[in-house]
């Protein structure tokens, strides 16, 4: 649809259309016609005017989806189609925090709240209603108290960057959480935590002791002054769900200077079914100081499909010691001490997020793309309570 005036001349549109282009420039906000997102804005601006060009970042903003994408970790949730949020917003101090979930709250946004943006399902950075993202990048502080054996972690790092920090500190000391380097620590926490050292120190969250968390009113509370039920929920209820963590205190763990990995690859014609069946009955008897994965890929030998089982562990000490072990507790799948590898748990890390000829700098890189992660994944679980037949076991393999 055109507009015509037919009292202006020619020179006299050329003029107004200049005007209107050079303030659209000018105050790009003026863009969007979307209330929420203007009052929003005007919300944040009477808040920290002065920062407002530096966590901001629109839709108009150039740098909008190089921000946006950054840490969006599953490709099926970065599609045109994908929802966008109507504002990013990268706090650099805690009264950023703040305010964005006042005027989130004041104008009917939904607040997503990201720090490595690994979640399955997108949660961190797309909703169904206009939303805004709160990302903790750069809240990623980490210290560490090796006298006393705890360590203070902003939800902006990721596990690399915290075991990083522990591995310069101590050989012997460690914290419970994953392989895959680039999760950010407040998400991790906020939903559980599964690891290597699971098995001996429980879920990562077991180890949480303290946080800093502000509440929907922009309270800042810790253990204390939130009350046990809260702080039971932040610890595996799920991220955003409650309010923000900006940190978390955690107990370290003990470990020895040496581990032992072991990775034994066994195809169906390689007795794998039997083994599995056997893996089931005996793995959560072997001792807690050996973690024990069982994982399956279909592959081509010989011009012909098979399936691939792998049977890793984890175990905190020497391979003589683990030998002993496996040859009483597991006897079947035939560990020799040429299977198995000593290392510090921080090169386990690697070893276990399948990083190959990289030193242990590798952790620090936020953008490094894990082969654990597939492009686009959708994961499904399947819980059992008694352990599969053989028949069943070969059934779902094959």
């Amino acid at each position: 649809m055109s507009f015509f005036f037919p009292e202006m001349k020619a020179s006299q549109y050329f003029s107004m259309s200049l005007f209107l282009l050079i303030l659209l420039i000018s105050c790009p906000w003026l863009i969007s016609a979307n209330p929420h997102l203007n009052n929003f804005l005007g919300c944040l601006d009477s808040f920290y005017s002065n920062h407002i060009s530096q966590v901001i970042y629109t839709q108009n903003n150039a740098s909008y989806s190089s921000v946006l994408n950054a840490t969006i970790q599953n490709l099926r949730f970065s599609t045109p189609t994908t929802p966008k949020p109507l504002v990013i917003v990268t706090p650099l101090q805690t009264s950023h925090i703040q305010a964005t979930i006042r005027c989130s709250r004041t104008n009917g946004l939904n607040l997503r709240i990201r720090s490595g943006g690994h979640d399955f399902e997108g949660l961190s950075y797309v909703s169904q209603v206009p939303f805004v993202v709160l990302d903790l990048t750069n809240f990623r502080s980490v210290k560490i108290d090796v006298k006393n054996k705890v360590a203070w972690v902003q939800s902006g790092a990721i596990l690399g960057e915290f075991y990083s920090e522990i591995a310069k500190r101590s050989r012997t000391l460690a914290f419970p959480a994953g392989i895959c380097h680039t999760v950010g620590v407040g998400g991790y926490l906020s939903g559980g935590g599964y690891g290597l050292l699971l098995r001996k120190y429980g879920l990562a969250v077991d180890n949480v002791i303290d946080a800093v968390f502000i509440d929907v009113n922009g309270r800042i509370l810790k253990r204390k002054s939130m009350g046990e039920d809260l702080f039971w929920a932040i610890r595996g209820g799920g991220g955003g769900s409650f309010g923000v963590v900006l940190s978390w205190k955690v107990k370290l763990v003990s470990v020895p200077s040496t581990v032992t990995v072991f990775t034994i690859r066994k195809t169906l014609e390689e007795n794998a079914t039997n083994l599995v069946h056997q893996w089931q009955s005996v793995g959560h008897k072997l001792p807690g100081d050996i973690f024990s994965a069982v994982t399956m890929r279909k592959v081509n030998r010989n011009g012909k499909t098979t399936i691939l089982v792998a049977f890793s562990s984890f175990f905190l000490g020497e391979t003589n010691a683990l030998i002993t072990l496996m040859k009483a507790g597991f006897p079947e799948l035939g560990l020799k001490k040429e299977h198995c590898t000593e290392m510090s748990w921080i090169e386990s890390i690697l070893y276990f997020g399948q990083i190959q000829n990289k030193s242990i700098d590798v952790l620090l890189d936020r953008s490094y793309k894990s082969p654990l992660n597939a492009p686009m994944v959708q994961n499904k679980i399947r819980l059992r309570q008694k352990p599969n037949s053989k028949s069943w076991i070969r059934k779902d393999l094959v």
